[in-house]
């Protein structure tokens, strides 16, 4: 069971949030699935996770890059990097065009050959970090 979890983790994470082939969900996706990390103005299940893979699409343009796996019985852990363009407004920070990278770990319990649930640890302060490190360089040197 472990090689098939790892195997559709890894092609979930590359068809839906690196190609965004959300006619796909269904395939991944348990009947019962809930996203525990998504913002709490979102449904926490496929409607929520499709709505903010979108939205994260109009601020960055994104590749998830899996750098490690760890599985046990029916859970998951996935160490991951994030390759970004900043393309849109985000956390109130325009467009800069910027190239950046993040790291994170996205956990999966499975039911069955599908996923469950869903639980992120993203670092999105290094993402505003490096996104605002050079307005405010340029800040303080004027």
């Amino acid at each position: 069971m472990q090689t098939a979890i790892k195997l559709i983790a890894q092609n979930f994470i590359e068809e839906i949030w690196n190609q965004r082939k959300f006619q796909n969900l269904e395939k991944y996706l348990h009947p019962e699935f809930t996203d525990h990390s998504l913002p709490p103005n979102l449904p926490a299940n496929k409607v929520g996770l499709r709505i903010w893979i979108s939205a994260t699409g109009k601020s960055f343009e994104h590749e998830t890059i899996i750098e490690d796996t760890v599985s046990e019985g029916d859970k998951i852990i996935l160490k991951i990097r994030m390759k970004l363009k900043h393309i849109g407004a985000w956390r109130s920070i325009e467009s800069s065009g910027k190239k950046i990278e993040t790291t994170g770990y996205r956990y999966l319990l499975f039911r069955g050959n599908k996923i469950l649930n869903h639980w992120a640890l993203i670092d999105g302060e290094s993402i505003e970090k490096q996104l605002t490190v050079r307005k405010q360089q340029c800040e303080v040197s004027t």
